[in-house]
Order: structure tokens, then C-alpha cells, then sequence
């Protein structure tokens, strides 16, 4: 299959999504927001609750940019004891944070139209990974109740060991880019956050954002997202 070159981070593109989504030989997958709902029943502020009480457990007071976020709480938490000997804080941070993810994902809400995007994409013979803050182990659960498990297959890569590795770090979209053997000039990153736009941009991979109303789709424009769809449905098939 003939693709067209991807296009590059440019104010005045003139592509479409469609278009953009077309060219790429790899599609790069963000997790909470693209592919599911993940704390739709599960809710983040009640999985950030678990995590603060048994930090506070631990006699400590990290500051925290979102208490609310689980995920933010965790990087929070390490970029604190960074430095310091409580590797295993971190680690037993990091199993909690999981075990609540699994929990979540036996409950997570399926993004509109995902399903049939990454099916169609597959049919196409796009490589696909997920790349994501989210333990690899909460998507695999997500993925395998669902459904959408073969089209990913080994291709899930989530939160390292080191919290500080997550999103805007590039980390998790270099891994997918190395396991499905694609290049970064070939391959597109789908997020909704603007970590998400940041750690394309670092790992050389164009974007397209996803977002849900418009203070999402305003907040990725203004972190650099040049393009920005509220539906799957519209990229899906070979019409205009």
C-alpha cells in the first residue's frame, strides 16, 4: 500500500484528519480519553483518595499539582523522594496505583467509535500500539474484555517503574515505536492531553488530538495541537 508522507507540525496545514490518520504506517494510541473511558464507574478522585491516605500514611506531604489525579499524585510523589532512598515507596505507590487501574478497567466506558477505528486501521495493515500513563496491565485487562486485545497484541506500552518516565516524557512512544519497528516519521500519535502533544512532539510523531468537549479541544490547541477531531467516526472508511 502506497501511504502519503506524514505532514509536518505546521500552523497552516492544509491536510485533513482523515488524511493525516491515512498516512500513517503507525498509529500510537493513548489509553484514558482515545480508546475508553477508564474511570468512568471507578472514579479518579476516589482512586487519588487510596493513594493519599497511604501516603499519608508514610508520614509525608509531597506537594501536589492536582490532588485529584491519580496519576499526577504519582509523579508527583516521585519527583519529591527523588534523590532520597525510598525506591520502594514509590514501587509500592506504583503497585497500589495498578491494582486500582485493573479495577477501574473491569468497568471502563468504550470511546465512540474506537472499536471501529483501530479495526479499520488494522484492516489497512497500520501498525498499532498503545502508548500510555496507565499501567500496561489495567489497558491489557481493558483491551482483552473487549475485544480489542489481537489488534494490539504485544504493542501495550504504559507506566514505567520510574513515574518521572511518564508523559511528557517521550519514553512510552519511543517503546512503541521500537516493538512494532516503525519510524517516527512515518507514525501518528492519537491523545487527548497535552502531555500527550508534548511527548509526540519530542519523540518526533505527528499528532492528532481527541477531545470530548471544548475546554479539552481548546487546551490541546493551545499546547500545539494542530489538529483536533471530536468523533472517530468522521476518519473512519475511504469517502471524503
Amino acid at each position: 500500500m502506497t501511504r502519503r508522507p506524514l505532514p509536518s507540525d505546521r500552523p497552516c496545514d492544509p491536510r485533513t484528519p482523515r488524511e493525516i490518520v491515512t498516512a500513517a504506517e503507525c498509529v500510537l494510541f493513548d489509553f484514558d480519553g482515545p480508546i475508553a473511558g477508564l474511570f468512568s464507574h471507578h472514579r479518579a478522585h476516589e482512586v487519588a483518595r487510596v493513594l493519599l491516605r497511604r501516603i499519608a500514611g508514610w508520614g509525608l506531604a509531597p506537594a501536589l499539582s492536582d490532588p485529584d489525579d491519580p496519576i499526577q499524585i504519582i509523579r508527583d510523589t516521585a519527583i519529591a523522594l527523588a534523590g532520597s532512598s525510598a525506591h520502594h515507596r514509590i514501587a509500592e505507590l506504583e503497585e497500589l496505583l495498578c491494582a486500582q487501574e485493573i479495577r477501574a478497567a473491569r468497568s471502563a466506558v468504550p470511546t465512540d467509535h474506537a472499536y471501529e477505528l483501530v479495526e479499520w486501521l488494522m484492516k489497512r495493515g497500520t501498525k498499532l500500539a498503545v502508548s500510555t500513563n496507565n499501567s500496561a496491565a489495567a489497558v491489557n485487562t481493558y483491551l482483552e474484555r473487549t475485544g480489542l486485545a489481537p489488534f494490539f497484541g504485544p504493542h501495550v506500552h504504559g507506566r514505567l517503574a520510574d513515574p518521572t518516565l511518564m508523559k511528557p516524557d517521550p519514553a512510552c512512544l519511543t517503546a512503541g515505536l521500537r516493538s512494532t519497528g516503525a519510524a517516527a516519521v512515518d507514525s501518528l500519535m492519537i491523545g487527548d492531553s497535552e502531555s500527550d502533544v508534548a511527548a509526540a512532539r519530542a519523540a518526533g510523531v505527528a499528532f492528532l488530538g481527541y477531545a470530548r468537549n471544548d475546554a479539552k479541544d481548546r487546551r490541546l490547541r493551545q499546547a500545539g495541537a494542530q489538529h483536533v477531531v471530536r468523533s472517530f467516526d468522521r476518519l473512519i472508511g475511504d469517502g471524503g
